[in-house]
């Protein structure tokens, strides 16, 4: 039976559109945060890190983390804009939140053991965070990320 190991509420500072999970040390990946970011890309995978393209240019999202023991039920996908699936190797099990405008935050979590995980993203309120920055300019929670890890078989 599949379990949620843990499940988290971040906040995800959003800067020129961006944001990135990350190992949190990012001294040992072949390619940080924000290098080779892909703007319009909804989520984009590299070797421990996941970028994430906002609707919004500059304002803070919320990002729901969910660890599980394997592959979790898929969500009912008309509750949400965008879907995506990559893959993501930890080096050392923890992750943290990358502003694309501010560097590393203080937003960190722990998958639980290092090596290769699935992800699967999903986000809502795409358009309510691109009215606000054409508009007023920063909010927050606006738009909602449910991310969600589990360990990749081999």
């Amino acid at each position: 039976m599949t379990e949620l190991v843990q499940r988290l509420h971040l906040e995800a500072d959003v800067g020129y559109h961006a944001f990135a999970l990350q190992e949190s040390d990012d001294g040992d990946l072949p390619v940080p945060f924000p290098d080779d970011y892909e703007q319009g890309v909804f989520m984009n995978g590299f070797p421990g890190r996941l970028d994430f393209y906002s609707g919004g240019h500059t304002h803070t999202a919320t990002v729901i983390v969910e660890v599980w023991d394997e592959q979790p039920p898929a969500q009912d996908i008309s509750a949400w804009d965008e879907q995506a699936e990559a893959e993501f190797e930890s080096v050392s099990g923890e992750v943290a939140v990358w502003s694309g405008s501010s560097g590393r935050t203080e937003e960190l979590f722990a998958l639980g053991s290092p090596g290769p995980w699935r992800v699967r993203a999903y986000c809502a309120g795409r358009a309510e965070a691109a009215a606000l920055s054409e508009g007023e300019g920063v909010g927050e929670g606006l738009e909602t990320y449910l991310v969600q890890f589990w360990a990749a078989k081999p």
